[in-house]
């Protein structure tokens, strides 16, 4: 089956926010193919499907922080706005039971899987770049002393500004 939405799109709709990657409820909402008040309509009347660590409501500072990155303005007189972690946008998928829902769904969990083992090969990187630094740092003293070295540039001798007489010069 062809993607129903393309995951670039998913992506950047993805923010973190208290440390969480979320998605906020306005991009759902345009995503599943519903208005933003109908998504928070059908969560508040399963309320008890969405502890805080499923969804949470962001403060006035939050919403002013992400209208910046938002492109729509609408964001930042919204009176709350509702985040949802992986785990909220999953339960999502039992409240609203569309066809689309379900699949809007399954998309948005193959890029949170794909973000996180994006983010687990980059740690992995990093730590094989350090041990490597560890390994070759006391190999190579002498050649980065010496690039170091060539680094700093050479003192150069001042020269007075102004003018000189003749007999001074």
């Amino acid at each position: 089956m062809a993607e129903l939405i393309p995951q670039e799109v998913v992506e950047k709709r993805i923010y973190m926010i208290r440390n969480q990657k979320v998605m906020i409820d306005r991009d759902l909402a345009e995503l599943y193919g519903v208005e933003t008040r109908v998504l928070n309509q059908a969560v508040k009347r399963n309320i008890k499907r969405f502890p805080d660590d499923f969804m949470f409501s962001l403060s006035r500072d939050e919403i002013m922080n992400l209208s910046q990155i938002v492109i729509s303005s609408k964001i930042k007189h919204a009176p709350s706005v509702f985040a949802f972690t992986e785990q909220g946008v999953a339960m999502l998928s039992c409240v609203l039971k569309s066809d689309r829902a379900v699949q809007v769904n399954i998309e948005i969990m193959r890029t949170f899987v794909r973000l996180r083992k994006m983010l687990a090969s980059n740690a992995q990187l990093a730590r094989k770049l350090k041990a490597l630094e560890k390994k070759y740092d006391k190999q190579f003293k002498v050649v980065f002393e010496a690039i170091y070295s060539l680094m700093e540039a050479p003192e150069k001798k001042k020269q007075k500004i102004g003018f000189r007489r003749e007999k001074e010069k």
